[in-house]
């Protein structure tokens, strides 16, 4: 019908592709998760106070949601942290694939394995720490979460 033939794509552009259209659906449903995590009495105490709708969002929903949204983002982060993986199927050399030509070339796999890990170990370790701190002031003014019967 439309004669345009084979589309030629690069597998480190069809690995960033599919892994930002999975990545943004789950963060979609989780932001969504997030917004409907909004107590609806204060967006109705909001409405009835008067308040516009961008100074509603901006006041009301997006603190809230962000508080909610940040863990589910943040678990998300650490999973196409560790997917990039599935991108030396497709030819992309990204750590695990470097670790592998690396181990192979010299023998030393243990060495350049637990180098590997030692990498993704603290690539984890930090973004926990970061993503820590930004749901703490995410939260800030907000009753703490119960957990642990504290």
């Amino acid at each position: 019908l439309w004669d345009y033939g084979p589309i030629q794509l690069s597998g480190v552009a069809a690995g960033i592709g599919v892994l930002g259209v999975v990545q943004g659906a789950y963060s979609t449903e989780v932001i969504r998760g997030a917004i409907l995590s909004v107590p609806h009495g204060q967006i109705e105490a909001a409405r009835a106070m008067g308040m516009p709708p961008v100074r509603l969002a901006r006041r009301i929903t997006l603190p809230l949601m962000m508080a909610a949204a940040i863990p589910g983002l943040a678990n998300l982060w650490l999973i196409v942290t560790k997917d990039t993986a599935l991108l030396a199927v497709v030819g992309f050399v990204e750590l695990t694939k470097a670790t592998s030509l690396a181990a192979a070339t010299t023998k030393a796999f243990f060495t350049f394995y637990a180098a590997a890990g030692v990498l993704y170990l603290i690539l984890s370790l930090g973004s926990t720490v970061i993503f820590h701190r930004i749901e703490r002031w995410a939260r800030r003014g907000q009753r703490p979460l119960s957990g642990g019967g504290r």
